[in-house]
């Protein structure tokens, strides 16, 4: 029997939640605070911030503090702020069929409102709420990428899911949450992706606008406010997405994680690289250019000499020359002095992307690409196609987890604070509130 959307979150329950669900959100914890912490350090969070103190003030839903900033604001405001403090790393996990991210908004959002909520909850409640709001979110996220033409961001399906999970938290009955995710849909930015890959700004997945939108949502529909329907969740063409749910699970379907710090896109490419560098034991001098087949939107990424920490977010070729000079893209890469880089920008200029048909068509729940290396005596050393690390059937292990966090958060919150982080995310929906609310402090003291 199919469940509705919004029978399935006003009735979950912990118990209902697989292991493996569980699993994937408990490694999106960790893995979201380890980019939370080095999102901090960038210019784009800090105006995010700013601007949160100036127009998000509290109110009578009580006051939230600011991700890695201990700053309170309202709700909305934290949400915000935290969603653009994240999403100013493009390390964070994502889900390929909705070519988006959920966790980048899912958590400031929920965060925010368990803060600001005025009673103790535990971490098994919690891991209802994030459960409801992932599952969602993919699910709002798949039918829209069907049903429209235009490819939008990851901010216009995850305010349905936050919507929905947040009017559930408020103890919304399920025709409140179906209005909730309807006003979250509805008010949700549909904005442009491919204006921000072609023309790369601090505006990014959306997400910033994306996540305080659900969260408005949902405190609206507790007020009796309505929206419904949301087309993402039940208008017409949206039923083949959601006839499982309740049974089957996007969430350990589609979740991947980031092994590069830049737009999954360039994934395929970097990791060959990374490969025949190694098999064919390469310097970089030895390299004259370098060509990469991938499917078409990924050939927009380009990016040979990115100026700022936003076009290299967006680029292919760049990171794909760090590595090869380098043999790593990390923190250290995205440095003003990494960026000017001569040899980094020598293999980056000499590196072509070819527009490929054929992975063009195969590049819907994978992201396709091919490397050649061009080496200066004419030699041409050609690597099979590949697709990223870090999806579901090429995870990450939980130790390159682990070690992905530390590189990420050691630097900016200490060994101590983030180990503490680490231990606790690890285990968040066992915790008792008490714990829980320690874990929260933890994400939202200043850095």
């Amino acid at each position: 029997m199919t469940v509705t959307f919004d029978q399935f979150a006003a009735n979950l329950t912990y118990t209902d939640i697989p292991q493996d669900v569980l699993a994937i959100l408990r490694r999106s914890f960790t893995d979201t605070m380890g980019v939370a912490a080095v999102g901090s350090t960038t210019s784009m969070s800090g105006l995010a911030r700013k601007a949160a103190l100036a127009v998000f003030g509290t109110g009578t839903a009580g006051s939230s503090r600011m991700l890695m900033d201990g700053r309170s604001v309202s709700p909305a405001g934290a949400a915000m702020a935290g969603a653009f403090l994240v999403d100013s790393i493009d390390a964070h996990d994502g889900v390929t069929p909705c070519q988006g991210h959920a966790g980048s908004a899912v958590f400031p959002a929920l965060i925010a409102m368990a803060q600001s909520r005025g009673k103790p909850m535990s971490g098994a409640e919690f891991a209802t709420y994030l459960a409801v709001a992932y599952e969602v979110c993919y699910r709002a996220g798949e039918t829209q990428h069907a049903t429209c033409e235009d490819y939008h961001t990851s901010g216009a399906w995850t305010s349905v899911g936050i919507a929905t999970s947040g009017a559930r938290m408020l103890n919304c009955d399920p025709e409140a949450i179906r209005h909730a995710a309807g006003i979250g849909e509805y008010h949700g930015p549909r904005s442009q992706m491919m204006r921000c890959i072609d023309f790369p700004t601090n505006v990014r997945d959306g997400v910033g606008w994306g996540a305080p939108s659900g969260v408005t949502a949902a405190y609206l529909a507790s007020e009796g406010f309505t929206g419904a329907p949301a087309l993402t969740c039940e208008g017409a063409g949206s039923e083949t997405f959601w006839q499982d749910l309740g049974q089957g699970w996007r969430i350990t379907d589609y979740t991947h994680y980031k092994a590069y710090p830049c737009c999954r896109w360039s994934h395929a490419a970097i990791d060959s690289v990374s490969y025949l560098i190694a098999e064919h034991g390469l310097t970089h001098d030895m390299i004259k250019s370098v060509e990469i087949r991938t499917f078409h939107y990924a050939t927009r990424l380009a990016g040979q000499e990115p100026a700022n920490l936003d076009e290299f977010t967006y680029a292919i070729a760049f990171p794909v020359a760090a590595m090869i000079v380098r043999g790593q893209v990390g923190v250290a890469e995205l440095t003003p002095e990494a960026l000017r880089d001569p040899d980094i920008l020598r293999i980056s200029r000499a590196t072509k992307l070819i527009d490929d048909d054929h992975f063009t068509e195969i590049s819907r729940h994978k992201r396709w690409a091919q490397v050649t290396l061009v080496l200066k005596g004419g030699r041409r050393i050609e690597d099979i196609p590949r697709t990223p690390r870090g999806d579901a059937d090429l995870p990450l292990s939980d130790a390159e987890i682990s070690s992905k966090f530390h590189l990420l958060a050691d630097p900016v919150l200490g060994s101590s604070r983030a180990n503490e982080i680490e231990q606790l995310s690890g285990q968040f929906d066992k915790l008792s509130a008490t714990d829980l609310q320690r874990l929260f402090t933890l994400c939202t003291d200043a850095t």
